[in-house]
């Protein structure tokens, strides 16, 4: 009986061997970040400006609380907003809401097809990503009917998922290429400011006001071995982690009217908290996949001891320092990249670019880690064989991980970059005031 559970089990092995798929590779061809027009940019005295004519009711102490918040949100004196909202008054209708996606999307798309010399007839998979605007026929429509791609192309359309969407839509995008070989995959991320702006006194509300700023991003994905030698990266790694079971997690960031009907996304006190509930999840899991074997066994160790309620025994934080070269966290705002870099034990270097993404973009929901990849670039950091780190929250609560790995130097002052113009302004001095919005501490 044993010889023959035997003789089963090593043909069910067999078996597996034999009908398991093997991974196809995928690799990340090239990507370009939105650059506005100089007459887009915008001014923090023009947002006070605005605010103060053209809101009604808008009181002193919402414009003083305002103000306090721009100067110590990390953002810099310039960065970029949609027409609508430029206008005097600002005209945040549907269709300007349209136009500031046409403006981002098709924008960069074509810088995306013009910098691969790749033809959208030969894109099989089209993924977008937008928070709040969700208009029909959808975004990833849009770009389809633009360039007119083929009938049988696969279309997806993420909403609601916040600033994590990004690396959502490239795990989506991952699976995808798993199943259908041979295809370029197009990812193309953005928020809607037009139909963002919030236009009460709520001050919780009043943080999307002053930290989301216009841009957007498109990726193009491929599982071609044709194509290796000619992309910048090979993706190795994609974790997700979603915490929404949770209330706490759940209500940290939901949309809502205020008393006056006014609706926006209020960010309650306890978004640190939630934050890193879903980081130190995703992180156990990253770890597992590019953490040395004695960094996991004492994360395991040290996980095991805390949950059997030893006294005066702290979280063991591993150093992901040593497993990645290149760290790109979300730029949800100047406290959000403060407890990122003391939990994860970053440096000031290694956290440069997100700082200096945020002071120049501002927050661009998604698609702002695409910039914070391009400012690296565009300083010629990049070498064949780096280990690149990819991490983003969201609504929900959600927190999503990347991992990839140079294929080849990727030369300073590409074409195309939004950097390369200005890169050496930077990097600035990162001192200010204390946030003047309170958020719960992690401890």
């Amino acid at each position: 009986m044993i010889f023959i559970i035997l003789a089963l089990l090593v043909l069910t092995i067999i078996s597996l061997m034999i009908t398991k798929k093997p991974k196809r590779n995928v690799y990340l061809v090239d990507f370009s970040c939105y650059k506005p027009n100089p007459s887009q940019e915008f001014t923090k005295e023009e947002m006070l400006s605005k605010m103060k004519r053209h809101i009604s009711n808008i009181s002193d102490a919402t414009l003083d609380f305002t103000s306090k918040m721009l100067e110590r949100s990390g953002i810099g004196p310039v960065t970029y907003g949609p027409k609508g909202l430029l206008m005097d008054p600002p005209d945040v209708c549907l269709a300007r809401a349209r136009e500031e996606a046409d403006e981002v999307l098709f924008g960069a798309v074509d810088m995306l097809l013009a910098k691969t010399g790749v033809d959208p007839a030969k894109i099989g998979i089209v993924v977008t990503n937008c928070c709040v605007f969700n208009p029909v026929p959808s975004l990833s429509d849009m770009i389809m009917n633009r360039h007119k791609m083929k009938d049988d192309v696969l279309s997806y359309n993420i909403s609601g998922m916040g600033c994590s969407a990004s690396l959502i839509a490239v795990g989506l995008a991952k699976q995808l290429l798993q199943v259908h070989k041979d295809k370029y995959a197009l990812i193309v991320s953005t928020e809607n400011i037009t139909e963002n702006f919030y236009q009460g006194n709520n001050r919780a509300i009043l943080l999307i006001n002053c930290l989301f700023r216009l841009g957007g991003g498109a990726i193009l994905l491929s599982n071609r071995s044709s194509v290796r030698h000619s992309s910048k990266y090979e993706l190795r790694h994609t974790v997700h982690t979603c915490k929404a079971s949770t209330d706490l997690s759940y209500n940290c960031i939901i949309q809502e009217e205020d008393d006056e009907g006014n609706r926006g996304i209020p960010v309650t006190k306890d978004l640190l908290a939630a934050a890193f509930k879903a980081v130190e999840v995703n992180l156990t899991t990253m770890g597992s996949l590019i953490l040395p074997v004695s960094d996991q066994l004492r994360f395991v160790a040290n996980y095991i001891m805390r949950k059997l309620n030893k006294d005066n025994i702290k979280p063991y934080v591993p150093n992901f320092k040593g497993s990645t070269d290149h760290f790109y966290c979300h730029v949800g705002g100047k406290p959000v990249l403060d407890e990122l870099q003391s939990i994860l034990r970053m440096t000031e270097g290694d956290m440069e670019a997100s700082r200096m993404t945020l002071y120049r973009w501002g927050n661009m929901s998604s698609s702002t880690i695409w910039y914070e990849m391009a400012y690296n670039e565009a300083k010629g950091r990049v070498k064949k064989g780096d280990r690149v780190w990819h991490i983003a929250f969201g609504s929900g609560f959600k927190c999503s991980s990347v991992t990839w790995r140079a294929l080849r130097t990727v030369a300073a002052r590409e074409k195309g970059n939004p950097w390369t113009d200005e890169i050496d302004k930077f990097p600035l001095d990162w001192n200010m005031d204390e946030f003047p919005f309170h958020l719960d501490p992690l401890h």
